[in-house]
């Protein structure tokens, strides 16, 4: 584990997808394409993508769609040698209000069932489960539980991409 205090979050590039789906494969059994990323951030209006960095390295990522008064997370990680130091918390806590400054009130996204820590994370941030979707990961066929939160009001407006 490498420890970190400072971290900064911009939006995130084309440029950066060869570090992206480095972080994306170490991450999850059925990572995203680059076609899948490309498309997000060329194409998708709705879509909001964000890195953090140490150091100007990126270390996490995480997007999101924003429609109309409602933000669903699409994707998080954070680079598995600088986990256990609460970047996922400042990254979702980034999000929200990225999310809150857009417009967006309410945030959701899915979860698998067995991913203890990430529900653990989500539930500290006010998510809450409001259902099951069965079969929902496409590499074992595990089920996603949906989660909601309500974004709280954010004091500081410098959270603009």
């Amino acid at each position: 584990m490498v420890a970190i205090e400072d971290v900064t979050f911009r939006r995130m590039t084309l440029k950066d997808l060869d570090r992206i789906l480095t972080i994306e494969k170490a991450c999850f059994t059925a990572p995203w394409s680059r076609n899948a990323f490309v498309g997000e951030l060329s194409d998708n209006h709705f879509a909001r993508y964000i890195v953090m960095l140490h150091n100007e390295e990126i270390i996490g990522y995480g997007g999101m769609w924003i429609i109309i008064d409602e933000a669903h997370v699409t994707n998080i990680a954070v680079d598995p040698p600088f986990r256990g130091q609460q970047l996922g918390e400042r990254l979702m806590r980034f999000m929200m209000a990225v999310a809150y400054t857009e417009g967006a009130r309410k945030m959701t996204l899915e979860v698998r069932v067995s991913n203890d820590p990430a529900k653990k994370l989500y539930e500290k941030l006010g998510f809450l489960g409001a259902g099951i979707r069965k079969g929902y990961y496409t590499d074992n066929r595990e089920d996603a539980q949906i989660m909601w939160a309500d974004i709280p009001e954010q004091e500081e407006n410098d959270h603009a991409l």
